[in-house]
């Protein structure tokens, strides 16, 4: 994917109260962070935070914390924070394959929303759902793993079935085209997905789990 380079990103992002600057030291103290003991969710790969923001609108006993790599992707995110005030939810501009060194085993539910595909089977282990990944997942799971998978690559989609299965993950809900399913699963649009709605692209779901 291609993205807009923001005339100093790295700075406007430090500077928004909502990012975590220093968050390897948090490590096993995010509960404390948020000063309760509801679930936390993270979003890998937040972008612009559409999905992230909503999701702590709407869900305030939930803590939500979304991570992005690419500081000009967060800057949209930070712009559309000015004059909320969302005490659930925190944003970490840093690399995914930090996770474990960010988290102890405190997370609850982990969210994939429209993350590169990485199609070439060179950049297969880049895929947030190859099994390196869902090792890194496993050191950071409170208690039972539960990952939510929204994507418009059915490539894609069709690995991370495949990936999650042979870990043992048990699919809740699967969607082959989520925004005219039946079952009416409730949905937040990220803002590719808004975009790709438009278009008429099929999006596919997924609700994996692992009962420990």
């Amino acid at each position: 994917m291609e993205y807009n380079v923001v005339k100093n990103a790295d700075k406007i992002v430090k500077n928004c109260p909502y990012v975590v600057n220093e968050p390897f030291k948090y490590k096993n103290k995010w509960h404390d962070l948020f000063q309760n003991q509801n679930p936390i969710a993270l979003e890998l790969g937040m972008g612009r935070g559409d999905f992230i923001i909503e999701m702590a609108k709407t869900y305030p006993k939930i803590n939500f914390i979304g991570l992005e790599i690419i500081d000009s992707q967060m800057v949209m995110a930070v712009n559309k924070l000015h004059n909320l005030k969302l005490p659930n939810l925190k944003l970490i501009n840093i690399d995914a394959q930090l996770i474990d060194k960010i988290f102890g085993k405190e997370i609850d539910t982990i969210y994939l929303t429209f993350c590169d595909p990485w199609p070439k089977k060179i950049d297969e282990r880049k895929r947030f759902t190859h099994e390196n990944y869902l090792k890194l997942y496993d050191k950071i799971f409170r208690k039972n793993k539960h990952i939510i998978l929204k994507t418009d690559n059915k490539g894609f989609f069709a690995y991370s079935l495949e990936t999650l299965s042979k870990y043992w993950y048990i699919f809740d809900k699967v969607s082959l085209d989520l925004h005219h399913d039946e079952a009416k699963i409730p949905n937040i649009m990220t803002n590719f997905e808004k975009k790709y709605y438009e278009e008429g692209r099929m999006i596919y779901y997924l609700d994996a789990s692992f009962k420990n």
